[in-house]
């Protein structure tokens, strides 16, 4: 792995974005969502995550977050093992799932090409973590990460994609609740 796509400074806040293997769009159901948003809840009461912005998309996940702890790699790695797990098994039991055996062989594709993996691969091993130096960084990251389903073309108005905190910087935590980064209006 590169040297630039690594927790250096380990109390400092990082722009993360992953994605599921081959960017499958997985995260369409709610229930699939709620497992995201549940894993964060985790993180931030037991695992010491501090969110400051989040976007979760169809295939991909957008986070600015510190680990207060000062352990942002096996913060991100638990995270992301968790919710895959979650996920994979929410996927098999939704009697709903019309794309249930076309998903499994397509993580369970990726987990044979993978040294790291046991059965199925869910997210992709990369996580390009970059740390947010400035206050002008950090609200350039939250825009791109509020803008994300607008320039998806999911929505107009970044406040109406419900898995985002856009709507957090609205005073509507019904999702999640997020960090105050302290220098934002």
């Amino acid at each position: 792995m590169s040297r630039k796509y690594k927790f250096h400074n380990k109390s400092g806040v990082y722009f993360v974005s992953f994605s599921t293997v081959n960017w499958l769009d997985v995260f369409t159901r709610h229930v699939y969502f709620n497992e995201l948003a549940s894993s964060i809840e985790y993180c931030r009461k037991h695992k010491s995550m501090e969110l400051y912005a989040y976007c979760f998309m169809s295939s991909h996940v957008h986070l600015i977050f510190r680990s207060s702890i000062d352990q942002p790699s096996e913060l991100l790695r638990d995270f992301k093992k968790y919710t895959a797990k979650k996920v994979l098994q929410a996927i098999k039991e939704n009697p709903q799932e019309s794309r249930k055996e076309w998903l499994l062989w397509m993580f369970e594709r990726a987990g044979k090409k993978s040294a790291n993996t046991s059965q199925y691969q869910f997210w992709q091993h990369h996580n390009q973590p970059i740390e947010l130096w400035s206050p002008s960084v950090i609200k350039q990251k939250i825009n791109y990460i509020h803008n994300n389903p607008v320039e998806t073309g999911f929505v107009i108005d970044p406040v109406d994609w419900k898995y985002s905190s856009a709507r957090n910087f609205q005073d509507d935590h019904t999702v999640l609740q997020i960090d105050d980064i302290g220098f934002m209006e």
